[in-house]
């Protein structure tokens, strides 16, 4: 078997779980084709202390937000979970394995779309924002093997993300998030790591694009189990609400 892609989803608002919009469709298209075992997730949603893996044998749906509509609320996503597959990873990372645990809305709200019949078995990993971008990017090199065991890595999150600064209104982005975001892209079209891991050189745009580390810290992950002979293509490439990155990337 040969190894499977990467894909990091901008994942957005929880609200695209239960819509059909060009978001949406840019996710399911990006996994057409890709025939996986098993699937591991790394959320922004799921920030430890210490390096978990979930090993439920039926995960729960999390609904970890409020104030959004009833439907949303009662959505479920019931994909089984992978006890042996938590166990492989916990062997190449030193995460505990913990119950403690389901799918959060990082996660469903994009594979409600991607693998709708939720018939694929899922485990998610959590980020620890106390540690370096860095940190995340070696936990990804551990990670690589499981490309060649039929496992796809996919990571949730949003390279721009400041909620305290949405425009509800949906205007023109915000000229820091336009910056910080071509930044994004064009590190990421020539394989610049260095340049993301350093992504607070940027200064002011960074401050403002990044406020909390925790959506950006699963795209390291991915790129630290990216190969060199990955091609790279960027989808749903823009903002929304003005400070709102739904750029979605996918390596091999």
């Amino acid at each position: 078997m040969s190894a499977l892609p990467l894909i990091f989803f901008g994942h957005g608002s929880p609200m695209n779980a239960i819509e059909q919009n060009s978001f949406t469709q840019g996710w399911r298209d990006a996994v057409q084709g890709v025939k996986a075992k098993a699937i591991l997730m790394i959320s922004a949603h799921w920030d430890t202390s210490t390096l978990q893996v979930t090993a439920n044998m039926q995960p729960p749906t999390i609904h970890d937000f409020g104030g959004f509509p009833p439907k949303l609320h009662a959505t479920q996503y019931p994909a089984p979970g992978s006890p042996a597959l938590a166990t492989r990873i916990a062997e190449l990372t030193g995460a505990e394995l913990t119950e403690r645990w389901g799918l959060d809305h990082g996660a469903w709200s994009v594979l409600i779309h991607t693998h709708p019949n939720a018939d694929i078995p899922v485990v998610q990993l959590s980020i620890n924002s106390r540690m370096s971008p860095k940190w995340h990017y070696e936990l990804g090199e551990r990670l690589k093997p499981l490309r060649d065991e039929g496992v796809l890595l996919v990571a949730s999150g949003n390279l721009v993300h400041n909620l305290r600064l949405l425009d509800w209104s949906n205007g023109p982005s915000a000229a820091w998030a336009e910056r910080f975001l071509q930044f994004c892209r064009q590190a990421l079209q020539i394989g610049d790591d260095e340049a993301l891991l350093n992504y607070q050189s940027q200064g002011h745009d960074a401050a403002l694009a990044v406020p909390h580390p925790d959506h950006l810290l699963p795209l390291f992950c991915l790129l630290g189990a990216r190969s060199p002979s990955d091609a790279i293509k960027l989808f749903n490439n823009e903002l929304t609400m003005g400070s709102l990155a739904m750029t979605s990337v996918k390596w091999g």
